[in-house]
C-alpha cells in the first residue's frame, strides 16, 4: 500500500470568515476567466493542469487536507472509477488528485455559476428516475470512455459518509458497452486534530451549497482521504455484468470504510 499525502496549510493563515468567503469568491472568478479565456485554446493536458490547481487551491481555502493512498493502482489508460458520495467537495478532492470528468443528476446543471463550470468541465447531466434519458447517458458515456474516464456515484444521492447505500446499477453498462476496467475509490472525511471520522463535509437533506460551504469553513481543519482499489481479477463473464460490478464496487467501499 502506498500513501500520498498532499499537505494544505491550516486556518492560521487566514484571520476570518469574512477573509475566507473574499477568497472563495476571487477563486471562483478565477476559475470563470480561465473556462471563458484559457480552456477554449488549451490542450486536455493543459486543462488538466488548470483543473487540478483550482481543485487544490480551492481544498487549501477551505482548510482541508488531501491524503490519497494507493494512487500507483490507477492506469494511464481509460477506466469507469466508481465512488460512494458525501458531499459536493468529493469532487474536487478526486480532481485535486488527478482530473476527470463526472456524472452529476441533472439538477447540479442549474446551480448558479458552478452548474455552468461544471459543464463547461465536461460534466455529464443525468435526470434522475428518467429511464429514457439514463439509457442515453449510458451511450454518451460509453462514447466517452473509449478515450477519457469518468466518475460516478451510484448510491444516487450523498450519505453522512459511515456506510454505503446499495449501488444503482444503470451507469456500470457503460464500462460493459465500451469494455474498460472499473476501479472504485472510498471517500472518507476526517478531524485533522482527533483523527476520527467528521460529518462535517457531509452534503445531504435540505442543505444549500452556500450553508454548507459555511460549515466547512467554521470547521476549517478536515482531511479528505482517496483510498483507491485495485479490481479484483474475475470471470469475464462476471466482469461483463453491470449487477455483478455495481455489487462488488459497492463491496469493495464498504469494506474500506469500515466501522463509524
Amino acid at each position: 500500500m502506498t500513501i500520498q499525502s498532499i499537505k494544505l496549510s491550516k486556518a492560521s493563515s487566514y484571520p476570518n470568515l469574512f477573509v475566507h468567503w473574499c477568497l472563495i469568491c476571487a477563486h471562483i472568478f478565477y476559475g470563470v476567466f480561465t473556462l471563458v479565456f484559457v480552456f477554449p485554446s488549451a490542450s486536455i493536458k493543459n486543462k488538466h493542469a488548470h483543473i487540478q490547481k483550482w481543485s487544490l487551491r480551492l481544498l487549501k481555502i477551505l482548510g482541508v487536507q488531501l491524503k490519497v493512498i494507493n494512487p500507483s493502482v490507477m492506469p494511464t489508460s481509460s477506466y469507469l472509477l466508481v465512488s460512494n458520495h458525501i458531499s459536493w467537495l468529493d469532487i474536487h478532492a478526486i480532481n485535486a488528485f488527478k482530473p476527470i470528468r463526472f456524472v452529476a443528476k441533472s439538477e447540479v446543471e442549474g446551480w448558479p455559476i458552478f452548474g455552468w463550470m461544471a459543464k463547461q468541465l465536461g460534466t455529464v447531466f443525468i435526470q434522475r428516475g428518467n429511464s429514457r434519458n439514463a439509457a442515453q447517458v449510458v451511450n454518451h458515456m460509453a462514447q466517452i470512455l473509449q478515450s477519457e474516464s469518468i466518475c460516478i456515484f451510484p448510491e444516487g444521492t450523498s450519505t453522512e459518509g459511515y456506510s454505503v447505500r446499495p449501488f444503482k446499477t444503470n451507469l456500470f453498462e457503460s464500462a460493459v458497452i465500451s469494455k474498460v476496467p472499473v476501479y472504485t475509490v472510498a471517500i472518507q472525511y476526517f478531524d485533522q486534530n482527533t483523527g476520527s471520522r467528521s460529518d462535517v463535509a457531509a452534503f445531504v437533506g435540505d442543505m444549500g451549497l452556500l450553508e454548507s460551504i459555511a460549515k466547512i469553513l467554521r470547521h476549517h481543519d478536515l482531511r479528505v482521504d482517496l483510498t483507491f482499489i485495485l479490481p479484483t481479477e474475475a470471470d469475464s463473464a462476471f466482469s461483463r455484468d453491470r449487477k455483478w460490478l455495481a455489487l462488488h464496487s459497492q463491496e469493495q467501499i464498504s469494506a474500506t470504510l469500515g466501522p463509524k
